[in-house]
């Protein structure tokens, strides 16, 4: 039987997200009150973000050398 080629992406809570930022969990739900990256799905009480979105946000925050 063939499976399926949907695969459940990885979720994170604001506390991992606070972690691999480097900030607090205040900043994180501040983003996320604000509109900012990183997405998140809102399951119940729960708040959940997306590790795709999360790792697009690590790296569009990069800076070269050079550039300000």
């Amino acid at each position: 039987m063939a499976t399926p080629n949907n695969t459940l992406e990885t979720l994170l809570t604001e506390h991992e997200v606070a972690k691999l930022l480097k900030v607090s969990v205040s900043t994180v739900r501040r983003r996320r009150l604000f509109g900012r990256p990183p997405e998140f799905l809102k399951i119940g009480a729960s708040v959940r973000y997306h590790a795709d979105s999360v790792r697009r946000l690590m790296e569009d925050s990069k800076h070269k050398v050079g550039e300000r």
